[in-house]
């Protein structure tokens, strides 16, 4: 069973669709022995980071997302808050990822939204995926590049477009909206 945390934050539908849609069992749930029974554990969310941050902190799911040991997939606004900091209300992170997260610059359409090509791909999130596949980004803020990163997308700058660190992995992108390629990624993370 994959357990899709809930935290009020938005996306867990359409990340619970997807893998329906690949055939995997998953449950929305806050509950800590269900999250920490779980087979894999997926970490989305749409939002904003203070106030997520705080939701967490009630339900004591700050101190049990840094302790997970099976496989974790953050994404979106999950791989932002798995950092150590972030600008978007001067927001202390979880600190899985030693990496901050910053605003754009104004030097160009923001939020970042719509499709993106990712490079400098890494296995295993990304085995069989070819360099240049695009992907759906929508984010006002980014994570730097750093010795976690394993895939990079290049918009105003260039910024991870995923992170691994053990048994976390993290997206910007969605990839229960990506498509084929974004499918693909998510039966990689099955596979785990």
């Amino acid at each position: 069973m994959i357990a899709i945390i809930k935290y009020n934050g938005g996306n867990v539908n359409s990340v619970q669709n997807a893998l329906e849609r690949l055939g995997a069992n998953s449950i929305i749930t806050d509950d800590f022995e269900l999250i920490k029974n779980a087979e894999k554990v997926i970490f989305p969310g749409v939002g904003e980071a203070s106030s997520t941050m705080k939701r967490l902190r009630e339900k004591g799911l700050d101190q049990l997302i840094p302790s997970l040991t099976q496989p974790v997939l953050g994404i979106c606004l999950g791989m932002q808050l798995m950092c150590k900091n972030n600008e978007e209300g001067n927001t202390e992170g979880l600190g899985i990822f030693d990496c901050n997260v910053k605003k754009f610059p104004p030097l160009d359409l923001v939020p970042h939204m719509g499709w993106n090509t990712v490079s400098d791909l890494k296995p295993p999130l990304f085995s069989e995926i070819s360099e240049e596949s695009d992907l759906y980004f929508v984010h006002s803020f980014y994570c730097e590049l750093s010795e976690h990163t394993t895939s990079v997308c290049d918009y105003i700058l260039p910024f991870s477009a995923s992170l691994q660190k053990d048994n976390f992995f993290a997206t910007q992108f969605h990839p229960e909206k990506s498509g084929k390629f974004g499918n693909q990624i998510l039966k990689n993370f099955l596979k785990i």
